[in-house]
This record gives C-alpha cells, structure tokens and sequence, in this order.
C-alpha cells in the first residue's frame, strides 16, 4: 500500500532580524580569525608574553537587535583587536539596511559592545582535555578538549542532489533567489526581510509533489497592489527557482504576503537574536537538531563543529549507497576529547545493518574536536556566509563538511565488517 504524507519546511533571508544576528555574530568571528592569522604569520608576541595562536582563538559572540540598536555580547579570547562597532554596520550594510526608510540605517543605528574573556574554568579543559591533564596522552589532538558538553545531530538524504530534504532546499533557495531579485532591481521594490516555506507531499517515502509554496517579503509601500507583488514573485522567484528540480508544482497553492501588506520589517518590525532560527540553519525539522546554535562560536565548541562533522559523516554514508538517508548522532563531554557516543540512524533504507555502518564510520572518521578542526580546516574566516541560506547542502569549496572524500574508505571498511 502506498503510504503518502505532507512534510514542511521554512526558510529566511539575509535581512530576517535573527539572520542579520547570525551574521554579525559570525562576521566578528571571521575578523578574529583573518586577524589572528596575520598576526600568527608575522610571529606577533603581546606585551604579556603570550604568541598569538588560532589555536588559542576562543569566541562565543552574540547579537540582539531592535529598532535603531544593535547590541554585540559574549566571551572572547584573542591576541587580535577587531572593530565591533565597524563589523556590525559593514554586515547591515551588506545586507541592505541602509536608509532610514527601509527601517533600519547602517550609518546611524546605535552599537552597542559588551564583550569580556571567556571564564577560565571553561578555557582549561579546552586548552588542555581532561585525559592530557591526567597524564594519560601525549597526541596532539587529544589535548583539545570538547568546548562543552552536548549531542549533535547530522544528516543526508538522497532525494536531491545536495543529499539535503527536498522541503528545506526549496525553501532555502527560494529565500536566497528572494535576496537576488532584490539586490539586482530585477524586483526593485523589494526590502530585505523576507521569508518563505514549502510543503511537498511524499509518497513510499520519496518527495512527488509541491503542494503548497508561501513567500513573505517586506516592500516598499507604494507598491500598485498586492496582485503585483504576487504576480512577480511566481515569475521571479518561484518559477525559476521550481525550474531547477524534478518535481511537480502547478497544483501548489501559493501565498505571497497572506496578511496583505509587509512593509515594517527588519529589526523595526521584530527583535532578532543569534541562534534563534536553527532549524532553518540545518534540516528544516526532518533531521534532528542538537543542543545549540551555530553562528558566533569558534570551531573548540562542538555545538558548530561536530555538527558540521555528523553532516559530513552522514553525507559520505549517503554518497556511497550504503543508505537512502541517514542521521548521525556525537556526544561530547566538555574538556574530553573523545565522542562518548557515535549513533548511525539510517531509517530503515541502510544496505547494511546500522551497527555495521557505524563501526564502519569509526574506522573511517576521527571526530576528536582537533581532528575535526584539522579535516575540515575550520580556523578560516568562512563563516559569515554560512550563518544565511544554510549551513549545509551548499555548492561552495569553503564548505569542507559538505565533500564526499570518505565515500571509498567507507565502502571498503563496511566490506571488511560485513
């Protein structure tokens, strides 16, 4: 019997208050580390004594937003002075929020920084793990303890061709095409906050149908009418971007702006928080979220790096045929090196038991935090572009986590385990 279901999923733009959080939020991350690097290159040594090191960069940096305010807080540890104040604006910039029409002003919001160093009671089990300060290891990577405790979640599913959920790749595009109309006046009365949300319904577990597409987007209030706004987003936005994949959609019921009119967005119409839109950073609900957020943290916090790991894990399972999908489950103690637990969930579509396929992935992966670091080469300045659009099922050399180079080594372990 053919067993048929509904599964939706939303995404935001660059402009969303939450997102213009994670992006500044990540946008001070990626100076530290641009800084550090030079400084680390050039052999810098501070008054104290202390060299600088990427490897010492601790950063949790967080955002909130309001109208005309902008508030940058956190823990921060680093060698490197950045400039809070100039970040933020440059970001909002970027983003499009610069004149006072459009509800909030780069040049003359006000910018507020309330950044101290991390706790050392936090930094000593990051710096040296639990197990390096017993004396029990000497590797290198197993001096760099897990930057708390928590359990990640990643996952892979074969029925687009960036192995993400076909619910969240359309949302996600379709946000970022929303942001392109924008930027380029295709659209010209388009502002940048803006969301949007797909239902598709699945059949014998495989994604057949559309059903329903909903497309909010701030404008400029002259616009002629809500028909027109409507009216160009089908043709700009949702047909092209419907265009890209193999799935029907002319029967879809379509909402563009369904409370009529969106004209206060932005930080003026809602407050925006880093760290508030995690499930549109990750699966959009089909697969599982872990414990945290992602945009503000360096890559010693296992909330970002070990998620980006589990994604890679479960990506590479997927690429090599060993299922159609697949979750993958890490938890981590703060200051130990080592997961305590590694699950592989692949619902039932594994050619192989799970229990293989896990033996298999701990063969094959090491998913200490410094080995991940290492892998994945995490200490680059490349995460203000992950923190809108998706942290994954990205086309972009930057986003190391989304390669499927472990696809051979996988087959070959699960053979020797079979």
């Amino acid at each position: 019997m053919s067993e048929s279901y509904y599964f939706t999923s939303e995404s935001v733009t660059e402009g969303h208050p939450d997102k213009i959080c994670d992006q500044i939020s990540d946008a001070v991350l990626d100076a530290i580390l641009a800084k550090e690097a030079r400084l680390e290159a050039e052999g810098y040594v501070s008054p104290s004594g202390n060299p600088a090191s990427l490897s010492a960069v601790r950063c949790a940096c967080e955002t909130f937003v309001t109208t005309g305010t902008v508030v940058v807080a956190g823990e921060i540890r680093t060698q490197a002075y950045v400039d809070v104040q100039t970040i933020a604006r440059d970001v909002l910039r970027r983003i499009g929020y610069n004149r006072a029409k459009f509800g909030f002003d780069c040049d003359t919001c006000g910018v507020i920084s309330m950044i101290h160093e991390q706790s050392p009671d936090i930094a000593q089990g990051v710096d040296e793990s639990f197990d390096a300060q017993a004396g029990r290891t000497t590797d290198p990577l197993d001096l760099i303890g897990a930057g708390d405790q928590g359990m990640m979640f990643g996952y892979a599913s074969d029925e687009t061709e960036t192995l993400m959920p076909m619910p969240i790749y359309l949302a996600q595009n379709l946000a970022r095409r929303l942001a392109d109309v924008r930027k380029s006046g295709e659209i010209e009365y388009l502002r940048p906050d803006g969301k949007t949300q797909v239902t598709v319904r699945y059949e014998n577990d495989r994604p057949v149908e559309v059903t329903a597409i909903v497309v909010s987007t701030q404008h400029d209030p002259n616009v002629e009418s809500m028909d027109v706004i409507k009216a160009d987003v089908i043709e700009h936005v949702i047909a092209p971007v419907l265009a890209e994949v193999d799935i029907p959609w002319g029967n879809a019921d379509i909402y563009v702006n369904p409370t009529g009119r969106f004209v206060v967005g932005g930080p003026m119409g809602d407050t925006g928080l880093t760290g508030r839109k995690i499930v549109v950073d990750t699966y959009g609900g089909m697969g599982r979220h872990g414990g945290g957020a992602f945009s503000g943290k360096d890559c010693t916090k296992v909330d970002r790096s070990a998620a980006y790991a589990a994604r890679w894990v479960a990506k590479n399972v997927v690429a090599a045929g060993l299922a159609h999908k697949c979750e993958v489950q890490l938890a981590y103690a703060i200051g130990v090196a080592h997961p305590l637990s590694i699950l592989v969930d692949t619902k039932g579509t594994g050619t192989v038991s799970d229990r293989t396929i896990e033996a298999a992935v701990e063969r094959v992966f090491d998913l200490r935090p410094g080995a991940i670091i290492r892998d994945l080469d995490l200490r680059r300045p490349i995460f203000e572009k992950t923190a809108a659009y998706g942290h994954f099922g990205r086309k972009d050399p930057d986003f190391t986590w989304e390669a499927t180079n472990r696809v051979d080594e996988l087959r070959g372990a699960v053979a020797e385990l079979a």
